[in-house]
């Protein structure tokens, strides 16, 4: 059997392999071999949580009937945004915490990632560890009867998160503010109004009734359109889109532009900057960021530290470097002071914050960054062989690189979630990053598509 996790966890289409039941359960008896064989335990128990996806229930229970038949207790804390999945983990003594999303796949899909007891996502090791575990289930010691685990259900888990959320940031008053929200129709839906509600702000919210089959459906961080025109219809100051699991955010300003990730962070690097807290003047990103995002970066003498896609290596970077902000252009984006992982709704309070600060509309405080133009085409693939020893798509690639020489770059990678390969390319105009793009995903596509 091939690796099963990718950049976030294992994903794949729900009750087809490796995410069914059968699978599910066997990777709750992994989990509990692995981490009741990893040292010393005072808690015998794990956390799960799941977005709003139809799968979800499904999935949880398969999870928590393994983990519990290898004698594991299991907390079951229903629908919560990822990061708050990863809070939890923590102040409630997990040997680990799990999470029953795909993020922004669609409904269809459905995927299991992982948190430690520290609340990070597991590294590579303890995953392939996991897996090893997961193909070799005779290894996994399955508990005796007066030992098998029990599931206890968490009824105000959202409550404690919002809790955390409002602790993190005592001084934002946003009385006065009026902000659409977006919640993609996933597991933002009650804790993101709710949360907006307690600070004062006037909420628009839309995508906020999930029926298990509209998550991510044409709405929330990858499709602000809708929320772009409702800001501008409704007159809002801003706009806040979530991704289905919550640990994405995209903003929209006053005027119905949209904010990328890179955008959101240029203007927290400035907040923190200003404000004295960004440590050792680092910020990490990962290699999908803007040219332009680097550019900014550079005019307030920031440094900036790369790594592969994908927020578990960004916060991993982080703690290298020892810097306190990082994110991806996708809308991750990791405040190392306050949490653990990405969290969205944390994103935008740091926003909402940096606007209160400023005194300026959020159109304004973008002029930080320049976007250069870029273009991201997805090609389907079967497969996914190395590609750097086929000739026909080097000599594509190279082609445009000699073509762009320092005025830009080109980016192909495999995504780790999906079978896809993605094309990315920027310059200084629009016309040839389009022309580019597609020719190098069209040779792809011809190839090995």
């Amino acid at each position: 059997m091939g690796k099963l996790f990718g950049t976030d966890g294992i994903r794949g289409v729900a009750n087809a392999y490796p995410i069914d039941v059968e699978t599910a359960m066997a990777i709750g008896k992994a989990i509990a071999g692995h981490f009741l064989n990893d040292g010393a335990i005072s808690n015998r128990h794990i956390i799960i949580g799941q977005d709003t996806r139809l799968s979800g229930d499904m999935l949880a229970q398969a999870v928590a009937a393994g983990a519990c038949s290898a004698g594991l207790d299991v907390w079951h804390l229903g629908v919560l945004p990822t990061p708050g999945i990863a809070r939890a983990t923590i102040t409630t003594g997990a040997l680990a915490g799990v999470v029953i999303s795909a993020s922004h796949n669609p409904f269809e899909d459905n995927g299991i990632k992982l948190f430690d007891a520290n609340g990070f996502k597991l590294v590579d090791e303890a995953e392939a560890q996991i897996e090893a575990l997961l193909f070799n289930n005779e290894e996994i010691r399955l508990a005796a009867s007066q030992d098998i685990g029990r599931v206890k259900y968490i009824e105000d888990a959202d409550k404690h998160y919002i809790d955390f959320l409002r602790q993190s940031f005592e001084a934002l008053d946003i009385h006065g503010l009026t902000v659409a929200l977006d919640c993609a129709n996933g597991a933002t839906y009650k804790v993101a109004p709710e949360l907006m509600n307690c600070l004062g702000a006037t909420i628009i919210p839309i995508f906020c009734n999930p029926d298990g089959k509209n998550i991510n459906a044409q709405c929330g961080s990858q499709h602000p359109e809708r929320l772009a025109r409702v800001v501008v219809e409704k007159n809002a100051d801003l706009g806040l889109a979530f991704d289905g699991d919550g640990d994405r955010l995209i903003a929209v300003d006053e005027k119905g532009h949209v904010l990328s990730g890179d955008q959101i962070m240029a203007i927290l690097a400035q907040d923190y900057l200003q404000q004295g807290m960004l440590k050792n003047s680092r910020v990490v990103a990962t290699v999908m960021s803007n040219m332009g995002f680097r550019l900014a970066l550079q005019k307030m003498n920031i440094e900036l530290h790369t790594t592969q896609v994908g927020d578990r290596y960004v916060m991993e970077k982080m703690l290298e470097m020892d810097a306190v902000l990082g994110g991806e252009d996708s809308g991750h984006m990791i405040f190392r002071d306050v949490h653990t992982t990405g969290d969205g709704l944390l994103a935008a309070l740091r926003l909402l914050g940096a606007l209160q600060r400023s005194g300026k509309p959020l159109s304004q405080l973008a002029n930080v960054m320049t976007v250069f133009p870029q273009k991201l085409i997805n090609v389907d693939v079967k497969t996914k062989p190395d590609f750097t020893k086929i000739l026909e798509i080097n000599h594509a690639i190279a082609r445009a690189e000699g073509l762009l020489g320092e005025r830009g770059r080109v980016l192909v990678r495999y995504s780790g979630t999906q079978n896809k390969c993605r094309v990315m390319v920027e310059c200084p105009t629009k016309d040839q990053t389009d022309d580019l793009c597609r020719q190098i995903a069209s040779t792809i596509q011809r190839v090995i598509g």
